[in-house]
């Protein structure tokens, strides 16, 4: 089964806590901490693997979790790193943001594996946190949280040659004609319901991939049928051919219906719409002559010198080789580089200061004295001026955030107490 476009869940791995634990042996009354770092969360890796074609398997699985960093121990003991898991995906394969739809990355151009969300940094065990002032911290840094995200994965064809038209009018048929790809043909509309990719080879080596394009109907830029689903898969693509009845088989008009497919690619991508285009006038083995004759001077007259005509008959082969030669002519002065989505949006940051660990207790030999300290502390004074008004207002806002607050009244702090900072000494009063 063919499938193009998929809503998942995406977690990365957390990082493992960092451990408190101080030496305590045979003769070491008073051992120096010994406490282990957390392991490395999994990171969740997306890579492409050419054998797939379609993203059906992220149908039948919606959820991927990479393995959390596991804890550290005792004795430096550091935590076992948590285990990636690694999505395979088809060439081609945009990865959105579900929330905004911005792309997060393109896989066309991938050839190294590409971490799409990376796993929680281990924390630090209380060895790493042995100051002058501070020989025997009782705090570790824990583990950094993991990412969770839902993610939209959409297949974009690569092709150098795109086919589009209405249903009906002859795509499936040129493909399978000009190519080594072996549509399902039958009479009656919407037979193509999945893109099918071809080979054209005009010999010594030229040769090129082309793409039959499930037909395009009027309103679907809008998303009406399958329109979006369809006009997904030429957004690659460096050329057009735009198929048309020209015999009016099913009595459409020809140049009606090149008009509104035109309207269709300009409604959905301006950029598609300023394409190199060439217009496949088929089914002409239906018509005499001169009636034939009639009908290609007539679509000519609209279009021609901006898009050539070719008359073709995908059913007998007339006409395809000048069309061919076209195309490739056509190939040859478009840009050669790989048409590809730019990445709008990062959602791998993460703010390391938030697992930077702390301690509030009592001052062991000061009454009513309370002390808070740790890197997460020393770091907030770093960088705010508690001379300044605004500078203390907003550090008072952050201890009240972080519950530091919340700690000291568990810690049974009155007013009129002393907090005392890094030679930082404020006297607490409650709200």
């Amino acid at each position: 089964m063919f499938c193009d476009r998929a809503k998942i869940l995406v977690k990365s791995g957390k990082g493992g806590d960092g451990h408190v634990s101080f030496r305590r042996e045979l003769y070491v009354p008073n051992g120096g901490p010994d406490g282990g770092d957390g392991g490395k969360g999994g990171d969740v890796i997306v890579t492409v693997d050419t054998g797939l074609n379609t993203l059906i398997d992220f149908r039948n699985i919606r959820k991927y979790k990479a393995e959390d960093g596991e804890n550290g121990a005792k004795r430096n003991c550091h935590g076992k790193n948590g285990k990636d898991i690694v999505l395979r995906v088809p060439p081609g394969t945009v990865i959105r943001d579900f929330e905004t739809g911005k792309v997060i990355v393109d896989m066309a151009d991938k050839t190294e594996p590409f971490i799409l969300l990376s796993g929680g940094r281990g924390g630090k065990g209380n060895q790493h946190y042995v100051t002058s002032t501070m020989q025997a911290p009782k705090y570790a840094q824990p583990g950094q949280d993991a990412i969770e995200k839902y993610v939209t994965l959409e297949l974009k064809m690569i092709a150098d040659v795109g086919l589009v038209g209405f249903p009906n009018v002859g795509k499936s048929t040129l493909i399978s004609r000009v190519s080594n790809a072996r549509p399902k043909i039958a009479d009656y509309h919407f037979t193509t319901l999945v893109p099918n990719l071809g080979v054209v080879s005009l010999g010594e080596g030229r040769s090129f991939v082309m793409a039959d394009i499930p037909g395009i109907i009027e309103g679907a830029s809008s998303g009406v049928g399958l329109g979006l689903d369809f006009l997904r898969h030429i957004e690659r693509t460096r050329v057009l051919v735009h198929v048309v009845d020209a015999a009016s088989v099913e009595d459409r008009n020809p140049i009606d219906d090149i008009e509104k497919i035109n309207s269709e690619l300009k409604l959905y991508s301006d950029d598609l719409a300023k394409r190199p285009m060439v217009i496949a006038a088929n089914k002409l083995d239906t018509l005499s002559e001169e009636d034939s004759e009639v009908m290609i001077e007539m679509i000519k007259e609209h279009f021609e010198p901006d898009i050539p005509v070719f008359p073709i008959s995908a059913a007998t082969g007339s006409g395809i080789n000048e069309l061919l030669l076209e195309v490739e002519k056509l190939l040859k002065d478009a840009p050669k580089e790989k048409i590809t989505f730019n990445q709008e949006i990062i959602i791998d940051e993460r703010d390391d200061s938030a697992n930077l660990p702390y301690e509030v207790y009592k001052h062991e030999s000061r009454e009513h004295t309370f002390v808070v300290e740790g890197p997460k502390i020393e770091r907030m004074l770093g960088y705010t001026n508690l001379e300044d008004e605004k500078g203390f207002l907003f550090f008072i806002d952050f201890m009240k955030k972080n519950g530091i607050f919340a700690k000291l009244e568990e810690l049974g702090i009155e007013d009129g107490d002393t907090v005392k900072l890094y030679g930082h000494e404020f006297d607490f009063y409650h709200d």
